[in-house]
């Protein structure tokens, strides 16, 4: 494959002002719905830490609610974006989705929620996912699979027929956004690129150039 010869024209859609509320969680819920009615992932999205060191590192991970209050997700704090955003609260975020020519950028601070906030949504996974998030020591090193596989099977025998509690060193996390940008392909590379920036009177909204 030639990726220098790989193009592809945006077409689809068009963003302008007009059609852009004062509260970009609104355009942004919009633009989830849009995207969800094709596919299954729109939720995903890519979160950007930094260690100590100042090295930045990027991984997917699910949307789970959005609301006037920011971006919410969850996972275990004592993995390595757990350990990151202990250090450094300022995060960044991005959703693409590539079939409808759309991206958004979204920087903030991310702080813990709730114990009683995590309880709540820990109950409400699947049996099989709350047994995961017990068996896996996320991001550190294993011997092999069948050591993952045998930690999960010991936890189905304990937990047999009751309810799994929430893990205490697992939990959910909110993203108070400060910034969001809504990317929208358009033909020849000129995109659309409108921004919203958080300010004490509310947002300021500014068009980008592509």
């Amino acid at each position: 494959m030639s990726y220098q010869k790989a193009r592809k024209d945006y077409i689809l859609h068009e963003l302008w002002e007009k059609d852009c509320p004062s509260d970009p969680v609104e355009l942004l819920d919009k633009w989830l719905h849009e995207a969800h009615s094709d596919s299954e992932d729109a939720n995903a999205m890519m979160l950007s830490t930094v260690n100590e060191d100042h090295e930045p590192s990027n991984r997917i991970v699910l949307l789970r609610a959005l609301n006037s209050d920011g971006i919410v997700f969850y996972t275990n704090y004592e993995s390595d974006k757990g350990r990151q955003m202990g250090s450094n609260p300022n995060v960044a975020l991005n959703f693409f989705w590539s079939w409808i020519e759309r991206q958004v950028r979204i920087q903030g601070r991310v702080e813990r929620l709730s114990d009683a906030e995590s309880d709540t949504y820990f109950a409400s996974r699947p049996r099989e996912s709350q047994i995961g998030a017990w068996a896996s020591a996320q991001s550190s090193s294993i011997g092999s699979r069948q050591e993952l596989d045998d930690a999960v099977r010991a936890l189905e025998i304990k937990y047999n027929g009751v309810a799994i509690p929430r893990p205490k060193f697992w939990g959910g996390y909110l993203v108070r956004v400060r910034y969001f940008e809504f990317w929208q392909g358009r033909a020849n590379r000129l995109h659309d690129r409108i921004a919203y920036t958080k300010n004490e009177m509310g947002w300021s909204i500014d068009r980008l150039s592509p």
